[in-house]
């Protein structure tokens, strides 16, 4: 399906006609939550022969396990703290981050608590309850099986997304287990819907203490005889170094790499001047020869009297000084104010382009994600020159 490109108007509008759908399903989840409250301090569910008002939610209502539970634990929640209504109506609580909050919300921390979770995804949420209720004495260990990585995305992916939960006890509640049900069921979801490529971003981070995570990840032999290579390399500087001492030191080494990619290292060579620095890079960053006529750039060919020939590399103090101006993050402004922010892909953009003699200063120069980098040079050439002659946008363009 061919999808109908959108002016700036037209996307302006749907944004505001979301955003006020947001505001009305916002305000309706709220409503249903102190209906639900109220229904269950009634025990409505009782006296229409359910077991639970988890039981009434799953059967009655027909909601999921996870569905369940959040509603059931925020409406459980608003009996002892009405006052939370408002901030779940505006959008600043959501039901996942209601049901970390419940844990540790008491009428003694109320006050300085539930401002934290404001605004939280429920991950972010489970970092302060780690942080609130450390666990006592938690796990050292490495565990090594062997998995089938196809398993991931078949049928059987939600069998194994559930033999990974941590094992109950007797002795657990109700809430208890439909917790962490539900949060299988959510890891069985991303296992069957998402490919392999977006499982290896989603790795499973259980927080532990304030400071301590249990991270479960799905690895390779071979990376394990490269981790027992390295811990045997490191045997005189760290005897008997762990694999997260291994790790750590394999990620200090590809961080220090980066770094240097971006002029970030310790003991620069080269500091920019007070002043801007007019011929820093000369060769690639001169004016273009005065009688070059203006650049007219044509979508299906290339641009005439562009710069063209090998590029210079970009001083490392220039470099240095971008990402630390930009704060290692994209640049490209939202419509709806702010930037995008963006870590992921970063690169240096020319924000007059290189081919129409962008210079090669700090002044000159910003941090972009790809995907911004590409739409700066769509917008700057075309899309049909950009998939005719740099290849780019050609399977976002249609």
């Amino acid at each position: 399906m061919t999808a109908t490109s959108l002016d700036l108007v037209a996307a302006r509008q749907l944004r505001d006609a979301l955003a006020s759908l947001l505001l009305r399903e916002q305000a309706a989840m709220a409503d249903f939550l102190v209906a639900l409250a109220d229904f269950d301090r009634r025990r409505g569910w009782e006296l229409l022969g359910h077991a639970s008002l988890f039981a009434f939610l799953h059967a009655e209502l027909g909601l999921s396990n996870s569905a369940a539970f959040w509603r059931m634990s925020a409406a459980r929640l608003l009996q002892r703290f009405p006052d939370l209504i408002e901030p779940l109506g505006d959008g600043r609580l959501c039901l996942s981050t209601t049901a970390e909050l419940a844990k540790v919300l008491t009428e003694e921390n109320r006050a300085e608590v539930a401002p934290r979770f404001f605004g939280l995804s429920a991950r972010e949420a489970r970092e302060i309850v780690a942080e609130l209720i450390p666990r006592e004495a938690p796990p050292f260990r490495t565990v090594v099986t062997s998995a089938d990585r196809s398993s991931a995305i078949s049928a059987a992916g939600a069998g194994a997304a559930l033999a990974l939960a941590p094992s109950h006890t007797p002795a657990q509640s109700e809430a208890s287990r439909t917790e962490t049900d539900s949060e299988s069921l959510l890891t069985s979801e991303v296992a069957l819907t998402h490919p392999v490529r977006d499982i290896a971003h989603r790795d499973d981070v259980e927080p532990l203490t304030a400071e301590l995570r249990r991270l479960h990840v799905t690895v390779s032999r071979r990376l394990l005889a490269k981790v027992e290579t390295a811990r045997d390399g490191l045997s005189h500087s760290i005897p008997g170094a762990s694999t997260e001492q291994v790790l750590e030191v394999a990620l200090d080494l590809l961080l220090e790499k980066q770094a240097k990619a971006r002029g970030l290292v310790k003991r620069p060579r080269a500091k920019l001047p007070a002043a801007p620095l007019a011929n820093l890079g000369a060769g690639a960053t001169r004016a273009p020869p005065a009688e070059a006529p203006p650049l007219a750039l044509v979508p299906s060919e290339p641009p005439p009297q562009r710069r063209a020939g090998p590029r210079e590399p970009i001083p490392a103090a220039v470099r240095r000084a971008v990402w630390e101006r930009d704060e290692g993050r994209c640049t490209w402004p939202l419509d709806g104010g702010g930037r995008c922010g963006s870590t992921h892909q970063l690169e240096l953009d020319h924000i007059d382009p290189w081919a129409r003699w962008g210079e090669e200063t700090v002044d000159g120069l910003r941090i972009l994600c790809r995907p911004h980098n590409l739409l700066a040079a769509r917008q700057a050439f075309g899309a049909r020159c950009m998939q005719r002659y740099a290849g780019a946008g050609s399977s976002h363009d249609g």
